[in-house]
């Protein structure tokens, strides 16, 4: 059950999609014009007002919908989807990935700095383990 309650927590992505943007909860305040512990507190929420999230989304640069739907799995799911040839159906009347292209194009830079920010977490660990 933690999972699922991890999974909705709408402030937990919220923080996460603030620190891919390279956003400091004080900047996000700023542009909310409210306090880095009114954003600190949203962070910690569970449930966030509707209203509430759709600033927040504005000044994140994404959709309320793109918050709510944010998932880190999925994102790794779709570009490991590159590299694997079935994924791709030749009897397709249109190009799939056009389509997942045009949803999500919003969305593009962000799942762009989630890679970078793994692969440098990737590049920490193993720089950490070269020097045990």
């Amino acid at each position: 059950m933690q999972t699922k309650t991890k999974n909705n927590h709408i402030g937990r992505k919220i923080g996460r999609i603030r620190e891919l943007r390279g956003m400091k909860q004080e900047t996000l305040a700023e542009e909310l014009g409210i306090s880095q512990q009114a954003i600190s507190n949203i962070e910690n929420s569970e449930k966030v007002d509707e209203a509430k999230l759709e600033e927040i989304a504005k000044a994140l640069g994404v959709t309320k919908e793109g918050i709510q739907q944010f998932n880190e799995e999925s994102i790794f799911n779709y570009f490991n989807s590159f590299h694997d040839s079935s994924a791709f159906n030749t009897h397709c009347t249109f190009n799939p990935l056009d389509k997942l292209m045009e949803a999500h194009d919003e969305n593009k830079k962000l799942y762009e700095r989630l890679l970078e920010a793994e692969k440098e977490k990737v590049a920490y660990l193993e720089k950490l383990f070269d020097k045990k």
